[in-house]
C-alpha cells in the first residue's frame, strides 16, 4: 500500500510553474547532475542542446588502480569534450557496463573482487532511457562513448535503434566509436612524447612494444594512471607506491607526480581533438551538415 502510495504521489506532484524565474544567480557547470532544473532548463534555452554520456565501469585493474579507473579517466577527459566541442553539457557518467558473467560461475573481469557486471540488456535499456530523458527535455546532440572496450557493441546498437525510432525527430544519438578506437590508449601519442611501455612477456609472435591495455600481467598502463592521477593521485596509489619503490610500469617511471599529472591533461586533450572531430563526422553522417 505504501509503496502505490509514494508512486501516485510522484506522478501527481507539481512543484510549480516549468517558467518560474530562479531566484538567484545560475551556477555554472558543465556537469549536468551539479545543475538545478532551472539551471538545466536555461542552459538548454540558452542553446547547450548537446549532451555527453560517457560509459565507464568498476573491474580489476591490477595492483596499484582503483576499480573504477575508467570512470576516473571520463571525469578527466569528458569536460575537455565538452569545451572542444562547445554548448555541451556532461551526463552523469554510466559507471555499471557489461564486465563479465556473474553467474553460474564468474568470467571476465567478474572472477576479480569488486567488479560489478551488468547483462548486455541492462546496459543497453539503462542506456535507453537515459536517452530518451535527455530528448524529452530538448536535446538534439546525445553523444555516447565509453572507455571501455565491453561497452562499444551496447552504444552502438542503443544509437541505431533511437536514430531509426527518432528519424522524424530533430533529436540525434551519436556513437563515438573513436573515442575509443582511434589510437588506442593514446600508443602514437605517448611515443611521440618518448613514452614507449615494454611488455617483457608478450604474446607469442608479438612485439614487446605493442599498443596493448595489458603488459606483464597487468590489466593497467601509463595511460590509464597519468589521466586518473588528474583527479586524485591517491588513485594510482602513488605515495604506497613511491615509499615501496614501484612507481613506474611498463619500464616507465611515473615520478615525480606532478609530471604525470600535466600528461594526464595533456591526454585528455589530446582525446577531446579526437572525438571533436569524430562528432563533426557523425554530424556529417546523421544530419547532412558540418
Amino acid at each position: 500500500m505504501y509503496s502505490a502510495f509514494f508512486c501516485l504521489g510522484l506522478i501527481a506532484q507539481d512543484l510549480g510553474p516549468l517558467d518560474a524565474p530562479r531566484p538567484i544567480p545560475a551556477v555554472d557547470s558543465l556537469w549536468a547532475e551539479e545543475l538545478t532544473w532551472m539551471e538545466m532548463r536555461d542552459a538548454i534555452k540558452a542553446g547547450k542542446t548537446t549532451i555527453l554520456i560517457g560509459t565507464g565501469g568498476v573491474e580489476q585493474n591490477g595492483p596499484y588502480v582503483a576499480g573504477g579507473k575508467h570512470n576516473y579517466v571520463l571525469q578527466t577527459v569528458l569536460p575537455y569534450i565538452a569545451r572542444s566541442i562547445g554548448n555541451t553539457l556532461i551526463a552523469p557518467i554510466v559507471k555499471f557496463v557489461p564486465e563479465g558473467a556473474i553467474e553460474p560461475k564468474p568470467a571476465g573481469h567478474m572472477r576479480y573482487p569488486g567488479t560489478i557486471s551488468l547483462e548486455a540488456a541492462t546496459f543497453e535499456a539503462l542506456l535507453t532511457d537515459i536517452c530518451r530523458s535527455y530528448k524529452a527535455h530538448g536535446f538534439r546532440d546525445i553523444i555516447l562513448l565509453g572507455d571501455s572496450g565491453g561497452n562499444q557493441a551496447g552504444m552502438e546498437k542503443v544509437a541505431k535503434a533511437l536514430n531509426l525510432k527518432w528519424k522524424t525527430s530533430p533529436a540525434r544519438v551519436h556513437y563515438l566509436k573513436d573515442y575509443y578506437a582511434k589510437d588506442p590508449w593514446s600508443y602514437e601519442f605517448l611515443k611521440a612524447q618518448g613514452i614507449v611501455q615494454i611488455d617483457k612477456t608478450p604474446p607469442r609472435g608479438e612485439s614487446s612494444t605493442r599498443p596493448a591495455h595489458t603488459r606483464n600481467g597487468i590489466h593497467d598502463d601509463v595511460y590509464y594512471e597519468a589521466q586518473i592521477a588528474v583527479q586524485d593521485p591517491k588513485l594510482i596509489r602513488a605515495d604506497e607506491r613511491i615509499k615501496a619503490g614501484l612507481m613506474s610500469i611498463h619500464g616507465v617511471n611515473l615520478a615525480p607526480v606532478a609530471k604525470t599529472i600535466e600528461l594526464g591533461k595533456k591526454l585528455a586533450e589530446y582525446r577531446a581533438g579526437i572525438t571533436k572531430r569524430a562528432f563533426e563526422n557523425s554530424q556529417a553522417q546523421l544530419r547532412g551538415k558540418r
